[in-house]
């Protein structure tokens, strides 16, 4: 018989490394606290099947409900051999359509045959279609006094939230590596078989925290090592590398012996390289609750293994694949202690004669140069936006960051400045006098003068070239020809 199923607890105190979900369903069923509907999530191998079958033979003992079972009534005994009547049990993965739970409804309106209850135990509930959700829901909130439902699965995320609102939800733990450690050894103990410590550890670290996966390798341990368990066995059956060739290949990296790094990965290079990978992830998770390596140092080559995952998925060499990962972890390595640094920076440099470079003093602009900057960063944002700025306005003084200038402009240059003084030009002020500048314009008078002035005599004006337009024509054709085209362009006022 297998030792997976040999060895299968049949009572609660036979639970290992799931305490807290165990004390809860031992107190509920000492106190009657019995729900209608459970629902254990975890890990495969972790015990959610064997915790819920103890669970239900628990309900149904002739004493009980109890969290100690007889094993001796006739519910007791059927229950252990999985053919008791009332306790149904369901693989949803191959019983997932909206049928499959119509005819389960329809058990439910029995009542059971033998026991006190009548129990279903619906496994890998997640692979139920959407329809037959919808169809459990209303039973499953109020299912009839005798009917019990405890679902198993591996993937909670899946269910509707309307299932898991409905159910008490208990969730198994990864068991600790110790903990099934400590189990395993039990058994070799009872079967009389021989191991090797490091080879029993690394048949648990195959199983990742599954009781049942690592019963499972045991028992192909067993039957591959004939008889006594040692490393080598265990490392040639599971086809992965020796963890002493890791502990060799760290030791390479760590004095940057590239020599030897493309030694071990030529004798390791035909292994599987996802489990070589797995191995190294292992070896650096270790290194750092161990403290044998650096937190900058673990984080580098976490880094570093993440980018080979990725470059495994377009190169198959994994002799080039390995090689690169363990020389750049060799060169990871490089950063030095700042006394190192320190060393690496005398070597370099003679303190001694050593003079730091001068830096060349910076020559300070007088206001009128700022001034003359100003426009012609305002020139390159915008050609005519800084011709406007250089004819309109004219620099008076600058102190203890008030800026005053002049302004004359016309009409033009008013809505240009209206437009564009927040985004271009005050941003630009800011830049060459400095951040938090004020301004204080100062209006051009004369300005005004001449423009009333030229208000008055524009009609005269325009009446005396009309009366010297002939002679201005002359004018024209006796500096640019005879042939010249003259167009005259009259502007209504």
């Amino acid at each position: 018989m297998v030792l997976a199923l040999k060895y299968r607890p049949k009572r609660f105190e036979e639970i290992i490394g799931q305490d807290a979900i165990v004390k809860t369903l031992v107190n509920s069923l000492d106190k009657n606290r019995i729900a209608h509907a459970y629902l254990f999530s975890g890990l495969r191998g972790a015990g959610k099947t064997t915790t819920a079958r103890i669970f239900a033979k628990a309900l149904q003992c002739d004493h009980g409900p109890t969290s100690n079972p007889c094993e001796e009534c006739e519910n007791c005994i059927m229950a252990n051999e999985s053919r008791h009547i009332d306790i149904i049990e369901m693989d949803a993965a191959s019983n997932r359509k909206i049928e499959d739970i119509r005819e389960l409804i329809e058990h439910t309106k029995y009542k059971p045959s033998v026991g006190k209850y009548k129990i279903f135990i619906i496994d890998e509930v997640h692979m139920l279609t959407n329809e037959a959700f919808n169809a459990l829901l209303k039973t499953l909130e109020e299912p009839p006094e005798y009917v019990k439902f405890i679902m198993a699965t591996t993937d909670p995320l899946k269910l509707p939230a309307t299932i898991l609102s409905r159910v008490q939800h208990f969730r198994f733990n990864k068991i600790k590596n110790g903990i099934i450690e400590n189990y395993l050894i039990k058994i070799l103990a009872i079967e009389n078989v021989e191991f090797d410590e490091e080879a029993l550890r690394l048949i648990i670290k195959a199983a990742k925290g599954s009781v049942r996966d690592s019963l499972t390798l045991l028992d192909q341990a067993i039957a591959f090592s004939k008889g006594k368990i040692d490393l080598d066995s265990v490392v040639d059956m599971l086809g992965v590398i020796n963890p002493e060739i890791i502990n060799e290949i760290f030791d390479a990296v760590k004095n940057s012996d590239k020599k030897r790094i493309k030694e071990i990965v030529g004798e390791i290079k035909d292994y599987d390289i996802e489990s070589i990978i797995d191995e190294v992830i292992i070896y650096l998770k270790d290194a750092l609750f161990e403290g044998s390596l650096p937190l900058i140092t673990v984080q580098r080559f976490f880094n570093i293994v993440a980018d080979v995952k990725e470059l495994i998925k377009y190169n198959t060499d994994n002799e080039f694949v390995l090689t690169l990962m363990f020389l750049r972890m060799s060169e990871a390595v490089k950063p030095h202690k700042i006394d190192d640094l320190i060393k690496s920076f005398e070597q370099k440099i003679d303190l001694n004669t050593y003079k730091p470079k001068e830096e060349p003093v910076k020559i300070q602009k007088s206001p009128e140069d700022l001034f003359k900057e100003l426009i012609l960063k305002i020139k390159e944002k915008d050609i005519e936006l800084g011709v406007c700025f250089e004819t309109s306005v004219k620099f008076i003084s600058f102190n203890d960051g008030v800026l005053v200038w002049e302004s004359c402009p016309d009409d033009t240059c008013k809505e240009q400045f209206k437009r564009f003084f927040s985004p271009v030009i005050r941003p630009i002020i800011n830049e060459v006098f400095g951040i938090g500048t004020k301004i204080e314009p100062i209006r051009c008078e004369k300005k005004n003068e001449t423009t009333s002035i030229t208000a008055q005599q524009s009609k005269p004006t325009q009446s005396v070239l009309k009366d010297k337009s002939d002679e201005v024509v002359n004018k024209v054709r006796e500096i640019f020809g005879s042939d010249v085209k003259i167009e005259k362009i009259v502007h209504n006022q």
